[in-house]
């Protein structure tokens, strides 16, 4: 017999087969209880806008099934959202394998290394099977899927060909669209109305002829439009009736990724923001996402320049290297190239991918690594690219005695490749998140935080930009609702 202590300072005594079975123990029953006890608090912090509660928040799990059809509708039917959905047809037909998908080929490790549990989420967790979804989107051009697809130029013509009976059907719907927020493209496919409200009203009624007609169960919304101008939040912001009084008097405030946002949590459709736009990330959306139980997540695609930043800058703090100065540049071809052409749209994705180094490698922590670095960020048009986006790192360190050393990295990626895999794990991942009773009336998804370049996080909270750290925050939430044991990684019951 042995004694061990709780995270509350509580002894027990039980049975153990050494002294260090009961510390690796009482090590393992402290972190849970610690994970635990964050979760209540988070969730009740994001209820009461951090004011004790007056309710009591038990610990009890459970999860709707995914019965029947999950409906994605996507704004910005461009690269992503069609080689994305031409994706999962492909792979419906046998045609092509999920790469990249954390939801389709990843696994979960559960309990210790030696007991051989590693499940495939997508076995773990109830998700909706790639058979299930329909969709839908809106856009500013007229091209269906399969002329948008073709248009973009990711995918070979010959597996288009393949899938084009089924990407034809999916025509766009007028879109809502603000030039005065993307300046660089134009198009004839756009709603009218006398008011924002009007076009809000328009889109939710769109949602509601596309759920009756897709016959979907459940929706989600995916932005997969491009990247507006920067904006910083006003009071129209603020609240669900300052926000209202805004679209009915045409506030310029309101950009379109918002009122499509506003409609969708009106509805009590999740959404997830693709780009570095505002656009949920605002009192009004957390306050309507919390009310309406439609989870939130966002924002930009983490795909090509930045996902390297963020398994970079982890290696170079955990052995306190010091860097002097990062500058990236970019060239791509494709639309979201042509749309960052402009100053106010490359401001908003700068501010995306600027705040990752600080954030990872917290400078005030360590000022005599990190204190002085220089990190600049450019994005240039180059038509002839394409897709085919190229990422170009010099990063700048020093060592030991302060010696220096440089990291060069070029990174000629796939945009839309690495992002389609992730549109799929975030809607899947979504709607279980809105299934389930202790994830869907918190607003803020932040355990989704792995597939973005600027996490959402509840206000006050500084976000995690470490990969590996959000990989584990997102496997342990699933392991949290399913009741296993959190992983920490400790391991000193196997050196008993």
């Amino acid at each position: 017999m042995a004694d061990w202590w709780d995270a509350d300072g509580r002894r027990h005594r039980k049975q153990f087969s050494s002294a260090s079975a009961a510390r690796e123990h009482e090590h393992r029953q402290t972190a849970h209880a610690h994970a635990k006890r964050a979760s209540r608090e988070m969730k009740l912090a994001t209820r009461t806008g951090g004011k004790p509660a007056a309710t009591v928040v038990t610990d009890t799990v459970s999860i709707e099934p995914a019965k029947g059809k999950l409906g994605v509708m996507i704004p910005g039917m461009g690269a992503v959202a069609t080689t994305f959905v031409a994706g999962v047809e492909a792979i419906r037909k046998g045609l092509a394998k999920p790469i990249g998908s954390l939801t389709q080929m990843g696994t979960v490790r559960l309990g210790k290394r030696t007991d051989g549990r590693s499940p495939k989420v997508k076995e773990f967790v109830p998700l909706a099977g790639l058979d299930d979804l329909v969709f839908t989107g809106w856009d500013i051009f007229e091209d269906n899927m399969y002329e948008a697809a073709s248009n973009a130029g990711v995918l070979d013509q010959r597996m288009l060909d393949q899938l084009k009976p089924f990407l034809s059907s999916v025509t766009p719907r007028p879109a809502v669209f603000d030039h005065n927020y993307v300046k660089k493209i134009d198009g004839p496919n756009v709603k009218k109305g006398k008011s924002k409200m009007d076009l809000a009203e328009q889109l939710r009624q769109d949602i509601r002829d596309f759920k009756k007609k897709s016959g979907a169960n459940r929706l989600i919304t995916m932005w997969c439009g491009s990247t507006e101008s920067y904006i910083e939040p006003t009071a129209a912001h603020q609240s669900l009736s300052s926000f209202e009084k805004a679209l009915r008097e045409n506030d310029e405030m309101i950009a379109p990724s918002m009122i499509y946002a506003y409609a969708s949590l009106m509805e009590g459709v999740p959404f997830a923001n693709g780009a570095p736009n505002l656009t949920v990330d605002l009192p009004v959306m957390l306050e309507l996402s919390r009310r309406n139980d439609a989870p939130i997540c966002g924002k930009d695609f983490k795909t090509g320049q930045t996902l390297m930043k963020t398994v970079l800058a982890p290696a170079f703090k955990a052995r306190l290297l010091g860097l002097s100065g990062w500058y990236s540049t970019n060239i791509l071809g494709n639309r979201d190239g042509e749309v960052l052409d402009d100053p106010g749209s490359f401001k908003t994705k700068e501010e995306s991918k600027l705040g990752v180094l600080e954030h990872i490698l917290q400078p005030t922590l360590y000022p005599e690594l990190y204190g002085n670095m220089f990190h600049k960020v450019r994005i240039n048009y180059y038509p002839p690219r394409g897709d085919n986006k190229e990422g170009w790192d010099n990063i700048d360190i020093f060592g030991w005695l302060g010696y220096p050393m440089q990291i060069k990295v070029d990174f000629l990626c796939r945009d839309s490749i690495l992002a389609a895999p992730i549109v799929l794990d975030l809607v899947l991942f979504l709607d279980l998140a809105q299934r389930c009773t202790q994830l869907k009336g918190i607003g803020i998804q932040e355990w989704l935080s792995f597939y973005f370049k600027s996490p959402m996080t509840v206000p006050g909270l500084y976000p995690e930009h470490d990969l590996f750290i959000q990989l584990m925050k997102l496997k342990n939430t699933l392991r949290h609702l399913k009741g296993e044991e959190l992983i920490t990684h400790l391991g000193l019951e196997y050196y008993d």
